[in-house]
């Protein structure tokens, strides 16, 4: 199938079985998710042109409010040079930053005719799970992400660059990085949305040769046996 072939609408819903990828990048006050604050978070949307490529959209970031008893580990905020309790830091609750992320993410999915958005990160299993333990705290019941699956960008430039730091792995890409800007959740989200599209964007000659073969098959990949076993996004 050719990519000309879709109609453009659904191009982004096509590419990735029915899911948008959602660059998130989180910064926290530690390494637990049960525990440890959540600081900062930034989503970057993905966008897809007519030729099937990607690009980097909107960008979209708050400074979070520490939760009531949460643990923060001074060795992180020597890292991300966070100060959560500064007074000119303009946070809010965790829950209202949650919900104003999911609301953009929920149109994105909607304008693109998506069924669910999933998270693309740097490390995505820790992103992912401090994400879902912030969903769970503030009973937030409208999560646009999948709950476990996610796309990793360290799996990715490992493979094409042969890198796993984001920073190493831009570097190699040509592409830029600002390690004095490092460690603030929109800039790192922003990366690596760079780097997600521009890995997806080099292998767009590969996924269009396999997506051809599935059409010359006839192959209808939905009702290959094995699929998992929980409802498909949307269908609930």
């Amino acid at each position: 199938m050719n990519v000309q072939e879709i109609d453009p609408s659904r191009l982004m819903a096509s590419r990735f079985r029915g899911f948008l990828p959602v660059v998130v990048d989180l910064e926290t006050g530690g390494f637990n998710p049960a525990t440890d604050a959540l600081l900062e978070i930034a989503a970057v949307l993905i966008e897809i042109q007519g030729d099937g490529t990607l690009q980097r959209g909107e960008t979209h970031r708050y400074h979070v409010q520490p939760f009531a008893g949460s643990n923060i580990e001074a060795a992180s905020l020597e890292v991300t040079g966070i100060d959560p309790h500064h007074p000119l830091r303009p946070a809010i609750p965790e829950k209202d930053a949650l919900q104003r992320i999911f609301r953009e993410v929920r149109h994105a999915v909607a304008d693109t005719g998506c069924r669910r958005a999933i998270l693309v990160g740097h490390n995505a299993f820790f992103d992912l799970n401090f994400l879902n333990a912030a969903v769970a705290r503030t009973e937030i019941k409208r999560n646009p992400f999948h709950p476990f699956s996610s796309l990793d960008t360290v799996t990715l430039a490992g493979a094409a660059f042969g890198q796993t730091v984001l920073a190493r792995a831009l570097a190699v890409a040509g592409l830029e990085w600002d390690a004095s800007s490092a460690h603030s959740a929109g800039y790192d989200a922003e990366r690596t949305a760079d780097l997600f599209c521009l890995i997806c964007n080099e292998l767009k000659p590969v996924y269009d040769r396999y997506a051809q073969r599935v059409a010359q098959l006839g192959l209808n990949v939905a009702e290959i046996e094995g699929g998992p076993p929980f409802p498909e996004p949307g269908s609930q």
